[in-house]
């Protein structure tokens, strides 16, 4: 066993695969494992992972399955006391183990927040949200839970990435990530965050965030019909484990707004079938036991979306009643 596990799932990343690797391979801890999962990459990237000669490095190739499925058969070979992830475009900062790892295993926590900080083209800048901000003085150096959060928990990151778990945590609420979609990190992180009992957070940036034009959140396309999808899991994860009275004033909203966003600024040719996708979505909860909530609880913008989108029958009506 070591102490921790980094997990870095990538499909075609020739271009800042090395970075990635060699930034882990560098810690100051060296008491870990790298598994590095191929998702069936069609460039260089395979080439680039089998350079490395380093027998702290673990290896799957797979056929494409996505990234939610790519880190799930990661997760079930980890043998680290905590897991950590990392994406194949992005790197650590030298000491992110031996710090994010130093605070987990101090406090015993379930997870641990540290800070990320943006990359792009030579320029690095902070932003609220991956600096944790929300988080005031308050919550350095101690343990707290999720009722403790400040603010809405939907104004919390929900990047795996800027975060250490606890692996027998992990393991014992069967956490997984939902396969076959983008943004399977947001239902994973609600899952963990609203069960675990000890959070903690580090306010050091640790992790290096690039921004380029490939990466997954930079471009709105067709991967954000997953959102639709992503939405539905989360509502389903509330449901299931009885936290959906307690927080569906914002939970409602949070659903809404990832598709309202997504239809919004995504290109003029992917628009009708995003807009068909959440009519199917609103149809089926229109017909279920929740419908009066999202009537009742969504703010005035949020429920003309709702109703214009159940009343329109293709993407050209929708686009005629919301300008009115």
């Amino acid at each position: 066993m070591v102490k921790v596990s980094v997990i870095l799932a990538v499909y075609n990343e020739e271009k800042y695969i090395k970075k990635a690797i060699e930034s882990v391979l560098n810690q100051t801890l060296d008491d870990f494992e790298l598994i590095i999962v191929d998702d069936g990459s069609t460039d260089a990237t395979s080439e680039i992972i089998n350079s490395f000669d380093d027998s702290r490095i673990k290896t799957i190739f797979q056929t494409n399955q996505g990234p939610g499925a790519s880190r799930n058969n990661a997760l079930d070979i980890a043998s680290g006391d905590y897991i950590a992830f990392l994406d194949g475009d992005d790197w650590y900062s030298e000491n992110l183990l031996e710090i994010a790892y130093g605070e987990a295993s101090r406090n015993n926590t379930d997870l641990t927040f540290f800070q990320m900080i943006n990359y792009n083209n030579g320029e690095v800048y902070e932003n609220d949200w991956f600096s944790l901000k929300s988080f005031d003085d308050s919550f350095k150096d101690r343990v707290f839970e999720p009722s403790q959060t400040p603010g809405s928990i939907f104004d919390l990151s929900v990047g795996v990435c800027q975060k250490i778990y606890n692996r027998e945590f992990l393991r014992s609420i069967d956490a997984r990530f939902p396969e076959g979609i983008f943004f399977e990190d947001m239902p994973f992180f609600y899952y963990v965050y609203l069960k675990a009992k000890r959070i903690s957070i580090i306010k050091r940036h640790l992790y290096y965030r690039r921004k380029h034009d490939e990466s997954i959140t930079h471009v709105v396309d067709e991967k954000f019909f997953d959102t639709v999808r992503a939405g539905q899991v989360l509502m389903d994860i509330f449901i299931e484990n009885g936290w959906y009275d307690a927080y569906k004033f914002d939970l409602l909203a949070y659903k809404i707004n990832g598709p309202r966003f997504a239809l919004r600024d995504m290109p003029l040719k992917c628009k009708p079938h995003m807009f068909d996708l959440i009519k199917k979505d609103y149809e089926e909860i229109k017909m279920g036991p929740y419908y009066w909530d999202f009537l009742d609880q969504l703010g005035p913008i949020k429920k003309k979306f709702f109703l214009d989108v159940l009343s329109s029958r293709d993407y050209e009506e929708f686009k005629t009643s919301s300008e009115s």
